[in-house]
C-alpha cells in the first residue's frame, strides 16, 4: 500500500470517533426497544424462542469484543510519549 493511501493515526481516530458515536445512539435506540420489549412480555406473560436468546447471546458476545478492542485503544493512547 502506498503513502497516500494509507489511514493516519489521526484520520483513523477521527473514524473511530465517529463510529462510536453512532453506534451509542443505536445502542440508546435498541436499549429503550429493548425495554418496552421486557415489559410487554412481562406484562403478557409470554415467552420467546430459542433464537432470540441465541441472538442476544450474540450480540452481547459482540459488544464485550468491542468493549475490549475499545480499552485497547484508550490503553494505548494513555501511553503514547
Amino acid at each position: 500500500m502506498d503513502e497516500s493511501t494509507t489511514p493516519t493515526v489521526e484520520m483513523s481516530l477521527a473514524a473511530l470517533s465517529e463510529a462510536v458515536g453512532r453506534a451509542s445512539q443505536d445502542l440508546s435506540a435498541v436499549r429503550s426497544t429493548l425495554d418496552l420489549a421486557r415489559a410487554d412480555i412481562a406484562a403478557r406473560n409470554t415467552s420467546l424462542g430459542r433464537d432470540v436468546v441465541r441472538e442476544a447471546e450474540r450480540a452481547i458476545d459482540h459488544l464485550r469484543r468491542a468493549d475490549e478492542a475499545l480499552r485497547d485503544v484508550l490503553k494505548d493512547l494513555a501511553t503514547r510519549d
